[in-house]
């Protein structure tokens, strides 16, 4: 039997960031910087797993482009297998473009995933054998509906899930009882559970409510009030670990990164949220979105502050 891996399945995307050098002027044209970063929320967590010494294969779905060729060279340097992601002829690359004001903070983006319908049942279905031999999969809502359901009922594996945004977590509404571990925001739970969450007894109900369909486990985060673990013998609440703040995007998917790599430790609920937790913290001490210097050491050193 070969060495275990874990399978993300999800998007990859070309990142193009714009910021002004002075005052963003609407209608015109604006001095400043214009870069680009490797992203996208399944390249992101395959590539904090891969820092954690993971052996990670991301099933995608890459165009035929330019960016397409920089997107696949990024993921063979940062130790992520592409060898079973979806070639699309004449395909362009998931891109995600964005302006933000002098400060840093979004103004306007546009995000275009379309390429992300290629990842079909039909196109998944060779690649069966790999999911099921998987000691793990993760799967990401940016997939489509027929997708995320063909995964749930097909995948043999522990299934885990990352709901991503509000509107894109109601697609796996109706798959929680096919899911393993499901890692939320505290608006995430309110629409997978129908619980309008505003004190700590309706985010104990929205618990309850996700678990009762099946769900092993799942873990709400909520952001500078910590994780919310929780499974249908207990639930633990665990503050964030204290950390220097640079950067907050690409902290929720550490953190699903650390829960992932915690399943394969063997690790308990509370366990598993310290892990998810300090993934996160280490994320955040970043400029980048995927902090270059995660590294397992490290992540057991910042989960060792918790307990």
């Amino acid at each position: 039997m070969g060495a275990p891996y874990v399978v993300v399945v999800g998007g990859a995307n070309m990142d193009i960031a714009g910021t002004p050098s002075g005052v963003l002027v609407a209608h015109d044209s604006n001095p400043g910087t214009v870069r680009l970063s490797h992203g996208g929320v399944g390249r992101n967590i395959a590539h904090n797993l891969a820092l954690l010494g993971v052996d990670v294969r991301l099933v995608t779905a890459f165009g035929e482009d330019e960016l397409a060729q920089a997107l696949r060279a990024g993921c063979a340097a940062a130790g992520i297998d592409i060898s079973a992601s979806v070639m699309v002829p004449g395909g362009s690359t998931s891109t995600y473009l964005y302006v933000t004001d002098a400060a840093g903070d979004m103004e306007v983006a546009i995000n275009d995933m379309a390429i992300m319908e290629r990842l079909t049942p039909g196109a998944l279905r060779p690649r069966l054998g790999l999911l099921n031999g998987a000691a793990l999969v993760l799967m990401e809502t940016n997939l489509p509906e027929e997708t995320l359901a063909w995964l749930a009922t097909h995948v043999e594996a522990p299934l885990f899930c990352d709901p991503i945004s509000t509107a894109k977590a109601r697609r796996a509404k109706l798959l929680l009882r096919h899911i393993h571990t499901l890692k939320p925001n505290r608006l995430q739970a309110e629409a997978l559970s129908g619980v309008d969450i505003h004190d700590e007894w309706s985010l104990s109900r929205a618990c309850d409510e996700l678990l009762a369909t099946g769900l092993r486990r799942v873990f709400v985060s909520l952001g500078a009030e910590g994780l919310i673990c929780a499974d249908e013998e207990r639930s633990v609440r665990l503050p964030n670990p204290a950390c220097d703040v640079v950067n907050t995007t690409g902290a929720g998917d550490a953190m699903m990164a650390g829960l992932v790599w915690a399943q394969l430790q063997g690790l308990d609920l509370e366990e598993s949220g310290m892990a998810g937790l300090a993934a996160s913290s280490i994320a955040v001490q970043s400029a980048q979105t995927v902090n270059p210097r995660m590294h397992e050491a490290w992540l057991k050193e910042t989960m060792a502050a918790l307990s």
